[in-house]
């Protein structure tokens, strides 16, 4: 691909090469495509696929910030928190910050994911019940690049929060030197 991209990226078609055409058949809408059926689901349904993680750490992390010092938002943040544990329990949920943690530059709490069946019914579900908070949803990857998955790999809900990105990549140079053994 592409040199010009600021990070590497496969082809899209990796493991798709030398297959037949696609039908150029329209569906009964005659706007969207009809694809050849399999018969057989995409392993993507069971597990976390391309170099997302499916081990102790979850396959996604989910922030939901909330503006400490507005007493509307932090009651609406308790409120929320407390709604996700009842109805998300298989969820990996995480105790209140009430003040910016790592890169995160406001109060905030964490949710964890671990399938891509509870990916799928979680990010809709907040979608609809976040109300004001703003949510950045990242992968935890193979590759353990955390600038790189609360940066390009990251998708948010609600308005963009600014990320300390800076304090990530000195986390990253820290990491990279003492794999390469060059830090005491």
């Amino acid at each position: 691909m592409s040199d010009s991209f600021l990070y590497k990226f496969p082809s899209p078609l990796e493991g798709y090469e030398n297959l037949p055409p696609l039908p150029d058949e329209l569906d009964e809408d005659g706007k969207s495509f009809k694809n050849p059926q399999t018969g057989v689901l995409s392993p993507s349904y069971e597990k976390f696929t391309s170099g997302v993680t499916n081990g102790r750490r979850g396959g996604f992390d989910i922030h939901i910030y909330y503006h400490y010092s507005n007493e509307d938002q932090r009651e609406f943040a308790r409120a929320l928190w407390e709604r996700i544990r009842r109805e998300f329990p298989e969820l990996r949920i995480y105790r209140f910050w009430d003040r910016p943690v790592g890169p995160h530059t406001m109060a905030m709490f964490e949710v964890n994911v671990f399938t891509p069946a509870q990916f799928g019914a979680f990010i809709p579900w907040l979608v609809i019940n976040r109300g004001p908070l703003s949510a950045l949803v990242h992968p935890n990857t193979d590759d353990g690049d955390e600038l790189r998955a609360h940066s390009q790999r990251a998708t948010w809900l609600g308005e963009r929060v600014p990320l300390d990105l800076q304090m990530l990549k000195a986390f990253m140079d820290k990491k990279q030197k003492q794999q390469n053994g060059t830090e005491g």
